[in-house]
C-alpha cells in the first residue's frame, strides 16, 4: 500500500515515486517497488588466459524452457562468439556469422533456437571486456539470475597465475554479485546523483524532527554511508565485513607484490527493466465459459 500510494503521489512515476518512498524512510517499501521480473538467463564466457570475458542475456517466455539443456546450450554460444567475434552491439551481433559454424548468422541461430525450444528467443544485451593490463572475471549466480563481468588491473603480469590474485578477482565479482555497487571510485558518482541523495537525506532528517542547523552537518555524515553502499572499494567485504574491498585490496598486494585493484564492472540482473508476463487464470477461464 505503501508503493501505490507513492506511485498515485508522483502520478505512476517510478523513480519519483522511490524517491518519495525514500525521504519518508520506507526504504524496505522502495525496494519492493523496485522488483522487476522476466524469464530467460545472464550466462558469461571468459577466456583460459582471462583477458577476455563477456555476459549476456537471453531471454524466453517462460521459466521452465529457461532450465532446458537446449536453452542454456544456446546461451553459452551466444557467449564464446562474443568473446571471440567482438561485435559493437546487438544489431551488429545478429548479422555475424557463428564461429563455430560460418553457414549460419547469429540470427540463424536464433531462428533455429525457436523453432527448436518452441517459444521466442532474444539476445538482449551483453558485456564485453579485453583487459588492457590485467585480467578480467566472469561469475554466474543462481543459474543465470545474475551475471558479473569485472575488469581487474595488475602492474606485474608475473603474478597473474598467483593463487591469492585469482582467489581476489574472484572475490571481487562475487562481491559485485552479492552488494550490488554501482560505482568502483567516489569520484565516479555524478554530481546530479549526489546531490539527489543529498536532497533526500536532508528530507529525512527533517522528518526525523531534527533541527535545522545541524541538518546540513548530519547529511554530511550519512553521505559516507552512501559512498560505502554504492562504491565498490567502498564496501565492505562480503567475506569479511570487518575489512574494506580497499583494505582487501591492499593485502592482497602485500601478500603477491604487485599493484592491483578494480577497473570497471557490469552487472546483470535478469529481466532488469521487462515487465513479466502475467497470466489471470481466473479471467482465461471466464472467458472461455461465455
Amino acid at each position: 500500500m505503501d508503493c501505490k500510494k507513492a506511485l498515485i503521489e508522483t502520478d505512476g512515476d517510478m523513480e519519483k515515486a522511490i524517491e518519495l518512498l525514500r525521504e519518508k524512510g520506507l526504504a524496505a517499501a522502495a525496494k519492493k517497488a523496485s522488483r522487476i521480473a522476466a524469464e530467460g538467463m545472464v550466462d558469461g564466457y571468459v577466456t583460459e588466459d582471462h583477458t577476455t570475458g563477456v555476459i549476456v542475456e537471453v531471454n524466453c517466455e517462460t521459466d521452465f524452457v529457461a532450465k532446458t539443456d537446449n536453452f542454456i546450450g544456446f546461451c553459452r554460444n551466444i557467449a564464446k562468439h562474443i568473446a571471440l567475434a567482438a561485435p559493437a552491439d546487438v544489431d551488429a551481433l545478429m548479422s555475424q556469422k557463428f564461429v563455430d559454424d560460418t553457414s549460419k548468422t547469429i540470427t540463424d541461430l536464433v531462428s533455429d533456437a525457436t523453432v527448436a525450444i518452441g517459444e521466442k528467443i532474444s539476445v538482449r544485451r551483453f558485456a564485453r571486456y579485453q583487459a588492457a593490463a590485467g585480467v578480467v572475471e566472469t561469475y554466474i549466480h543462481m543459474g543465470g539470475k545474475i551475471g558479473v563481468l569485472v575488469e581487474v588491473n595488475n602492474d606485474t603480469p608475473a603474478t597473474f597465475d598467483a593463487e591469492p590474485f585469482k582467489a581476489y578477482y574472484h572475490d571481487l565479482a562475487l562481491q559485485i554479485a552479492a552488494a550490488k555497487p554501482e560505482y568502483v571510485l567516489r569520484d565516479e558518482v555524478p554530481t546530479d546523483t549526489l546531490d539527489k541523495e543529498k536532497k533526500i537525506l536532508r528530507e529525512q532528517a527533517l522528518n526525523e524532527g531534527k533541527p535545522e542547523k545541524i541538518v546540513d552537518r548530519m547529511v554530511e555524515g550519512r553521505i559516507s554511508k552512501f559512498y560505502k553502499d554504492i562504491c565498490l572499494t567502498e564496501q565492505a567485504f562480503v567475506k569479511n565485513p570487518d575489512q574494506s574491498v580497499t583494505d582487501y585490496s591492499a593485502e592482497v598486494e602485500k601478500a603477491i607484490g604487485a599493484k592491483i585493484g578494480p577497473v570497471r564492472f557490469e552487472r546483470f540482473e535478469r529481466g532488469e527493466g521487462l515487465e513479466k508476463r502475467c497470466d489471470n487464470l481466473a479471467a482465461e477461464i471466464a472467458e472461455m465459459t461465455k
